[in-house]
């Protein structure tokens, strides 16, 4: 297969490592492992979702600035504190503190972004306007992308707002139900493009009483996989870095769709664990070494 090339480089990785369900189809189930270790062996990035949360201790972050020092290239993009987006709170020192709490990774420049996003209930209003502004001043020089989950952002006021902030739009695939944002290709970033992949369970993901696995519980399909290589190609044509971050993580059905989008773009077969191929035989055919040969470790 013909390799792609494009102007701009592309990493692609998960939203986030820890989960229990990962355990078997990624993770033994017997025995210690380094779960972020694991993860940097087979992708260049990772989003760190856990920081939306909780702001994590210096020595967290420290450890995982060690923990990937020798994977040359790897980098982690840093999920904002739910407190500035969702709560709608806080202020400029608060903001100086968490971005310092991740001095480890930016003086590695091992931070490709920091990403702020919004819940669906944010809608483009002078109040929500006035929001993203204060934010990109509070987070002003470094690489920040903003999730906007509402349609009535998708519109060229929006784009010329945060082109004119140096801020980069967040491309999402999401159920497309009500007034949701469809799937997009927007840049206004020209140093930076992000896509985050949600995936598209309409029966969960507005049900009010759905949990997190059952609201991300999707694996996109070849042509689906097809349609947004093809977007993410176009972004990455005007952008110096594109992320594609997979957040359907139920499963490790995260896992599977980047490998497939990552051979999808580059061409070329994929290393990956022996345990996931076992658990999603759709993988066999870009698999680099057949599951009977590979190891898990």
């Amino acid at each position: 297969m013909e390799k792609h090339t494009h102007s701009g480089a592309i990493s692609i990785g998960p939203a986030g490592w820890s989960y229990r369900d990962w355990i078997g189809p990624v993770y033994p189930a017997a025995g210690k492992v380094d779960e972020l270790r694991f993860i940097a062996r087979y992708f260049d990035c990772i989003e760190l979702n856990s920081s939306f949360y909780r702001t994590p201790s210096p020595r967290l972050v420290r450890s995982w600035a060690d923990r990937t020092a020798d994977k040359a290239g790897f980098t982690f993009t840093i999920k904002v504190l739910q407190r500035f987006t969702h709560e709608r709170s806080g202020d400029a020192d608060e903001a100086k503190r968490f971005i310092h709490t991740f001095d480890p990774l930016l003086e590695r420049a091992a931070v490709g972004a920091f990403l702020l996003q919004f819940p669906w209930s944010f809608r483009n209003d002078a109040a929500g306007r006035d929001a993203i502004e204060h934010l990109g001043d509070w987070f002003r020089d470094l690489p920040v992308a903003i999730e906007l989950r509402h349609g009535s952002w998708n519109r060229a006021e929006t784009f010329s707002l945060l082109a004119d902030r140096g801020l980069s739009f967040c491309n999402i695939d999401q159920p497309v139900i009500g007034d949701a944002i469809a799937p997009t290709e927007i840049v206004t970033d020209p140093k930076l493009g992000y896509i985050r992949l949600h995936g598209r369970n309409r029966k969960d993901w507005a049900r009010k009483d759905a949990g997190r696995d059952e609201r991300y519980d999707y694996l996109y399909d070849e042509n689906e996989l097809k349609e947004w290589k093809e977007r993410a190609e176009r972004v990455a044509s005007k952008t110096a870095s594109l992320y594609i971050i997979t957040n359907n993580h139920f499963r490790a059905q995260a896992l599977v769709n980047a490998f497939q989008l990552r051979h999808l773009l580059s061409g070329q077969m994929q290393d990956m664990p022996q345990s996931l191929v076992a658990s999603y035989p759709v993988l066999r055919d870009i698999a680099r070494v057949p599951p009977s040969q590979g190891m898990l470790l």
